[in-house]
């Protein structure tokens, strides 16, 4: 059989990778085995070429890679770690491109750490995604054609926001398909706790990385007919008859642990304005409910248990808005975190007068059950200005918990029910708390 891949793998030197590459030389479908080097290096691998790169991610690396792929598909790998293709992998990989005409094909995996081996199952891309930090795994399959006519179009020349630029250069013109099999293993190293590692999008060491991700998103959005300019309409605030001007929404199902802080914090607020508590208790079962009740004497508490069983965050959500009691402005809380201080309610209120804004988007900081601040801290959400907010937050991975919006805007949006246990973001070991509050329109 002819050979139809070339495959890139990174290059810290030969004993890092030279397990990869003599699994990889075992299947006949690889042709040339190109390593990717961002240091000066004398060690080779045999029957290999080096090539030397600025960055992984670095656009120039990629411009280099489609200058190489004069096979049928080339095949990136995305870590230093050892990569163990599976029975057979490649053949069902090329089989199921060539079958779906997809410019990318990427698969479930496995991971090994030490004596663990975990399954680590990806999820399908859907058309119009732009999330930058979305899973495709570490080995991605392209049509060798399909990458060089999407990296022609790459016209900045990104550090950290290449391969986010490929990825969406190449979803305007290819399928990326997803193949629901377990094709091959890869180690992990990052032993870093998942409550860690989901805001490396925030962490201020990466603010470069999330410049060049907006510049790359922003691109695109103009490219495809996507992009909001910052035009916005005058918010009437009289609009409407609310006997509160705001109530604090909190969805929760079994947190015990934090119900309490939470509930406190908001009754503890000092405003000019009457504001109400709204609870929608999601038929907790750990004891829950009957810490909710212990504040029941404070009429501004309104605890709801749904007579619905199927409903997530969002249905909670819905149940909150479209309460007849729910104020002017409807303000997130999540049930494991507290405000900073007894005057947050009062600072978002006002941001929406002052700014005239419908929503308004908060800082917080992350920290431990004894309020000590863990990484990444403080999380100021930067990525959201008046110009360009609104485009820059389909890419990221959420704005925050303290996030206001006017009653009339989320009332009418129908918020999605996903499963409750969605809600536990930052895990059993943790929690936000509200450090304070910024906004835009």
């Amino acid at each position: 059989m002819n050979s139809t891949i070339h495959c890139f793998i990174p290059f810290a030197g030969k004993a890092q990778a030279d397990k990869t590459v003599r699994g990889l030389r075992e299947n006949a479908l690889v042709g040339k085995i190109y390593l990717l080097a961002t240091e000066p290096t004398t060690e080779i691998i045999e029957g290999c070429e080096v090539i030397r790169v600025e960055g992984l991610q670095h656009s120039s690396t990629l411009k280099a890679i489609a200058e190489r792929s004069d096979a049928s598909y080339s095949l990136i790998y995305t870590k230093y770690t050892t990569l163990e293709m599976g029975y057979f992998a490649l053949d069902r990989m090329t089989m199921l491109a060539a079958d779906s005409g997809a410019g990318m094909i990427y698969a479930d995996h496995y991971q090994i750490c030490g004596d663990n081996k975990t399954h680590a199952p990806v999820i399908d891309y859907q058309q119009g995604s732009l999330r930058d930090d979305f899973n495709f795994g570490s080995v991605l399959l392209f049509r060798a054609d399909a990458l060089k006519e999407s990296v022609s179009r790459m016209r900045a020349d990104y550090q950290y926001a290449g391969m986010y630029d490929l990825r969406l250069k190449l979803s305007q013109k290819y399928s990326l398909v997803h193949i629901n099999e377990y094709l091959y293993s890869e180690v992990e190293q990052d032993t870093r706790k998942s409550g860690e590692k989901i805001f490396d999008y925030v962490d201020p060491k990466n603010r470069g990385v999330q410049i060049e991700m907006e510049q790359a998103c922003t691109e695109h959005l103009k490219e495809i007919g996507g992009y909001l300019q910052p035009e916005f309409q005058s918010i009437a605030f009289e609009a409407g008859n609310f006997a509160y001007e705001a109530s604090v929404i909190i969805p929760v199902r079994n947190r015990i642990r934090t119900i309490r802080d939470a509930i406190r914090s908001v009754l503890t607020q000092q405003t000019d304005f009457r504001f109400n508590l709204i609870v929608i208790d999601n038929h907790s079962t750990d004891g829950t409910t009957e810490a909710i009740r212990e504040f029941a004497s404070d009429e501004r508490l309104i605890h709801l248990i749904p007579e619905r069983q199927d409903l997530g965050i969002g249905g909670c959500w819905n149940l909150g808005v479209h309460h007849a009691d729910c104020g002017k402005f409807a303000v997130q809380l999540d049930s494991d975190d507290v405000y900073k201080d007894e005057h947050t309610l009062q600072t978002m209120v006002n941001a929406f007068y002052e700014q005239n804004c419908a929503m308004v988007v908060g800082t917080y900081m992350m920290t431990d059950f004894d309020m000590n601040m863990i990484p990444p801290g403080i999380i100021d959400h930067k990525e959201w200005t008046p110009d360009n907010g609104r485009n820059n937050a389909l890419r990221i991975n959420g704005l925050g918990a303290p996030v206001p919006s006017i009653h009339r805007y989320c009332a009418r949006s129908r918020f999605p029910t996903p499963a409750m246990a969605k809600t536990t973001r930052w895990g059993s070991t943790s929690r936000a708390a509200t450090r304070s509050v910024a906004s835009t329109t």
